[in-house]
């Protein structure tokens, strides 16, 4: 499970992310552009994804990361469900929406880094 706090502790802990109104929903963004907003009442996230890392992290389980309905679920957006979703699997989510928004030097920060054998 994951607060409403936890998650913008966390989105807010990436380079340069801030917090900014959308349409009544908080929103995160990285240099303007969004990598995650939050549905407060509906204790969900959604999360901004490539078509292909939405089918990954949607296989863990529908039931709790989903695309968000209609052309923008197509697109990535996909719902997290908080209070069903462990930590990590969303921490995950969250870097990759980040990272997959954020410019390449600054995603380059977050990122793990590839050890060598």
């Amino acid at each position: 499970m994951v607060s409403i706090e936890e998650m913008r502790r966390m989105a807010l802990a990436f380079p340069e992310a801030v917090e900014q109104d959308h349409f009544g929903f908080p929103s995160f963004r990285v240099r303007k552009k969004i990598f995650a907003t939050m549905r407060i009442p509906e204790k969900k996230a959604m999360v901004k994804l490539t078509p292909i890392s939405q089918s990954v992290f949607c296989a863990y389980d529908k039931a709790i990361i989903y695309p968000v309905p209609g052309g923008w679920g197509k697109g990535g957006a996909t719902f997290i469900e908080l209070d069903k979703i462990g930590k990590r699997m969303f921490k995950d989510a969250l870097t990759t929406a980040y990272c997959q928004t954020a410019p390449p030097k600054l995603a380059a920060l977050v990122k793990p880094s590839k050890k060598t054998p």
